[in-house]
């Protein structure tokens, strides 16, 4: 089975009403990213932090996955897909998506504040649960803090991302701007002649010189589209 691999952005779920950070109107707009994206901020002001994250996790059980996740999941019937997601909402594994690798980190986990990645502090957070407040703790006995790799963090996932791209059959990036690294580094490591596909409605300058197939379309229309490209080609 060919590999499929994915690296997914915030226009992945824009569709399903989830506010991205960078575009008009977005998050950013109402909260600086020093503020509640950093470790500086957290330390500044725990409690802004906390009750940001709060709220972006109880916007999770008003959204669903889109048809584009939907898509995406389904191709595991044709593909060995891994999803390498910058996003930190879980809607890909909503969607059935079997294999994702969060490089931000995930909404619905917390962590302690001292040693963030220790497996042994990571929690899972039940949607009758997702109110943290400060005086809750890890297991180490430090404050609990969302499961996020903020501006400034080490992405300790990036490598393991990289030794699925490596490994790529075909290579589909869908939403993202190419801006954020290590994330947009990944295009680096595809083989080479193996196909890349963007789906973006936007214009997205990927900073490289290989030959890529460009959907100018959102996630759910973009990805109908990939997979009717797909079974023309015969890749289906």
């Amino acid at each position: 089975m060919k590999k499929l691999v994915v690296l997914s952005g915030a226009g992945m779920s824009a569709e399903s009403g989830i506010n991205t950070f960078r575009d008009t109107g977005g998050l950013w707009e109402q909260y600086s990213v020093e503020e509640v994206a950093t470790p500086e901020g957290y330390r500044r002001d725990p409690e802004l932090v906390t009750r940001f994250y709060n709220e972006r996790r109880k916007q999770l059980l008003q959204v669903e996955p889109n048809r584009g996740h939907e898509l995406l999941a389904e191709l595991e019937k044709e593909f060995d897909v891994t999803v390498v997601t910058q996003n930190v909402d879980n809607l890909h594994e909503r969607a059935g998506s079997s294999r994702v690798i969060h490089l931000h980190g995930e909404l619905t986990k917390v962590c302690s504040s001292r040693d963030p990645n220790n497996p042994h502090y990571i929690k899972e957070l039940s949607p009758d649960e997702f109110d943290i407040n400060i005086g809750d703790l890890a297991g180490d006995g430090t404050q609990l803090r969302p499961f996020i790799v903020w501006f400034g963090e080490a992405v300790p996932m990036i490598e393991t991302a990289v030794r699925y791209v490596e490994q790529a059959d075909l290579f589909v990036i869908i939403g993202t701007s190419m801006n954020v690294y290590p994330a947009a580094g990944l295009l680096n490591y595809v083989g080479y002649g193996v196909p890349v596909y963007l789906i973006d409605p936007n214009p997205v300058d990927v900073h490289a010189s290989r030959k890529i197939h460009v959907i100018r379309k959102g996630a759910s229309a973009g990805m109908a589209e990939l997979i009717k490209t797909l079974c023309t080609k015969g890749a289906l």
